[in-house]
């Protein structure tokens, strides 16, 4: 029987031949994962059962990445739990402090993750782990609890949509335009409990970045997982990161998809999304009124090095507005190095920019640059909900880096080429 990626990957993981949408299956887990606000309610549903030690300890990683540096008390004692939690147990992968980072970034980069794998995190953008070829999805922290127990996982095989992108896209335009487009013709539910796969000549081209940007806003549109069939470029990215072996499993010719929708992002301008939900996409040139506040570049989905550079460019030789707040938050300690030794942080520092450490901080109206009643921002990040990263009067507009960095410029959103570029 024809099957998708998703599919084979699931079969493989329940011992079964083949597994078609609708069916209910138990499937071995690769990798777990929660963050300092998840895994502190994983623990304590763990230690409640009477649990002495997890299934593997390492086929679990913990990271503090959300409300650190620590910004309260509150934050502090939920790392120390998930700190003795990880000595306790001997996790091997446990970060925090100079070694930690955003998870959703740091986790590809350290190699954790190949093609083939099931990955269940106690986060909703565990998604973002598509892009290689994986089977990735956020579960909540009490099925994580029964994940680090078993090492085993319930699902119902989800439907699949193929989204296929062609064309070369305009400069400026990056996988994080794919995204919101795409979101904004299906809706925030288009693809419920489905995985989205993106493929197509466009897809090809996209660099590893711009494809864990697309995977990490799959549950945007309300999907299961996104997915990209692994390629040169995948194996390329994994080659300096890990020496696991891995199946390169790919789509059947006449696997089933509910939809299949196809784009031209030839003809696709940098796209913003307006509140209060992502789907909420409009051409940034028709949006060249809406004054900010704030502008913030950085998250698991735009603060890899691809978004710094794209983010200096048009900042290099420029100032923010004055009436702008610009922050900077690069996801991992190697992406933080690399921007410093590339000289990024000068062009930053010279634009009157406000560089974090590596942080989920603002994305999720933690710390490190929350907004004020009446304010308005746009942003990197993924998502736009009312209340989502400050005040509930607040407005949070969502953006690829380029427009993140020409609207700090110019007070307003704006694309780069309202700067020349």
């Amino acid at each position: 029987m024809p099957m998708t990626i998703i599919e084979k990957i699931l079969a493989r993981h329940s011992g079964e031949d083949e597994v078609s949408p609708g069916d209910l299956i138990m499937a071995d887990v690769d990798l777990a994962l929660a963050n300092d606000i998840t895994a502190p309610l994983a623990i304590d549903v763990f230690n409640e059962a009477g649990t002495k030690r997890v299934f593997d300890t390492k086929k679990i990683a913990l990271v503090c990445d959300h409300f650190t540096p620590n910004k309260d008390i509150d934050s502090a004692n939920q790392c120390k739990m998930v700190r003795e939690f990880a000595q306790e147990m001997d996790i091997l992968h446990f970060y925090e402090g100079g070694d930690c980072g955003v998870e959703h970034a740091l986790l590809p980069e350290l190699g954790l993750i190949v093609p083939g794998d099931l990955v269940i995190g106690a986060d909703s953008h565990t998604c973002t782990y598509g892009a290689l070829g994986a089977f990735a999805t956020g579960v909540g922290s009490t099925d994580l609890a029964g994940v680090m127990m078993t090492g085993q996982v319930w699902l119902k095989v989800p439907e699949s949509m193929k989204f296929v992108y062609h064309g070369v896209p305009k400069k400026w335009v990056t996988g994080k335009d794919y995204i919101l487009h795409t979101i904004g013709d299906i809706g925030v539910d288009g693809a419920l409990y489905r995985a989205m796969e993106f493929t197509g000549p466009a897809i090809d081209d996209l660099s590893i970045e711009g494809r864990l940007t697309m995977a990490n806003m799959a549950i945007e549109a309300g999907g299961k997982c996104g997915v990209c069939a692994p390629d040169e470029k995948t194996t390329a990215f994994l080659d300096r990161r890990t020496d696991r072996t891995y199946a390169v499993l790919k789509s059947d010719d006449q696997a089933r998809y509910t939809d299949v929708r196809e784009y031209d992002v030839s003809q696709l301008p940098p796209q913003v999304s307006l509140p209060h939900l992502p789907s909420n996409t409009k051409a940034v040139g028709e949006l060249s009124d809406i004054l900010i506040d704030q502008s913030v570049i950085g998250s698991c989905t735009n603060g890899r090095i691809e978004d710094l550079r794209i983010s200096a460019e048009v900042l290099r030789g420029r100032k923010a507005h004055q009436d702008v707040r610009l922050v900077i938050i690069p996801a991992t300690p190697e992406i933080y190095r690399a921007a410093l030794a590339e000289g990024l942080f000068e062009v930053f520092l010279d634009a009157g920019a406000t560089i974090g450490p590596p942080t989920c901080g603002p994305c999720l109206g933690g710390h490190m640059g929350v907004w004020a009643a009446g304010e308005r921002a746009i942003a990197t990040t993924n998502r736009n909900f009312q209340g989502r990263m400050g005040d509930p009067k607040s407005e949070v507009y969502l953006s690829g880096p380029a427009v993140a960095a020409a609207s700090a410029v110019l007070g307003r959103i704006a694309g780069p080429e309202e700067l020349g570029l």
